[in-house]
């Protein structure tokens, strides 16, 4: 209870201080997603930037710099994907480190039931529950800048953050806000994830990446991305996704495109 009253006021105090004009600079041009946003939007995204980059902790590897335009890039699209929700949902997460590049980790690959070989995996980024959020920089600005159609890494793995809060584990299921919401979902994504892996398995064109396919976290993770980057396609190819995915995220994006009336 205490902590939480030091919490709030402190977020109080950093949510009325101005937005730094520097950092309006740095979304404009590294976070083009920001400018459909309405004015009251805006507003809480730059909110909660402010919390935020002031809360985590960052760090750069291997010689990345960790500057405004890396904190603020970072923070505005992962505070993007809860503009309809608030900055609890990443309480729990701690720290964000930056890669210069894509990077290599150790993995294990299990073979033949007991049989587990070492090796190592090329990543552009990664999430863990209460630990770090992996990002490599050059992709965090390319997501950022839409130059990838559906791609955004910032979103990929901050969904995961969101997923697991269900328990620490990620399956494809962030918290619902109600039972029937849970349903749903339970409904919606199934059937989606099931098509897009017989369309991948058949060579069948898929306006959601194949990698959604390995699993039902992953399904999430690019479901989200192609909720944010493509909307107007997302809704009319896949209208029960949409809806899903604009309930549970509070959101409307695809209206966003629209043109005004």
């Amino acid at each position: 209870m205490l902590f939480s009253w030091f919490r709030n006021r402190r977020r109080r105090k950093l949510r009325d201080a101005p937005f730094p004009a520097e950092w309006e600079t740095i979304i404009e041009d590294n976070v083009r997603h920001v400018a459909r946003l309405s004015e009251p939007e805006r507003l809480q995204l730059e909110s909660n930037v402010q919390v935020f980059v002031a809360e985590k902790n960052w760090e750069g590897v291997y010689g990345q710099e960790i500057n405004d335009e890396v904190c603020v890039t970072v923070a505005a699209q992962a505070c993007y994907l809860i503009v309809g929700l608030n900055i609890g949902w990443y309480d729990r997460v701690q720290s964000i480190l930056i890669y210069p590049n894509a990077y290599s980790a150790p993995q294990q690959f299990t073979v033949s039931g007991s049989l587990v070989v070492e090796g190592r995996s090329h990543r552009l980024g990664e999430a863990w529950y209460r630990g770090p959020v992996v990002l490599s920089w050059p992709d965090v600005l390319s997501g950022g800048r839409r130059e990838g159609r559906r791609s955004n890494l910032v979103f990929h793995e901050f969904a995961h953050e969101l997923d697991m809060l269900n328990g620490g584990s990620a399956d494809g299921t962030p918290p619902m806000h109600s039972p029937v919401d849970a349903e749903r979902w339970k409904s919606v994504m199934t059937e989606e994830f099931s098509n897009l892996c017989r369309d991948c398995r058949s060579g069948q064109p898929s306006l959601l990446d194949c990698y959604g396919a390995e699993n039902a976290a992953e399904f999430f993770a690019v479901a989200t991305e192609t909720f944010f980057q493509e909307p107007v396609r997302l809704r009319r190819r896949h209208p029960q996704l949409y809806e899903t995915l604009s309930h549970f995220y509070r959101q409307d994006p695809a209206t966003r495109l629209l043109p005004a009336t």
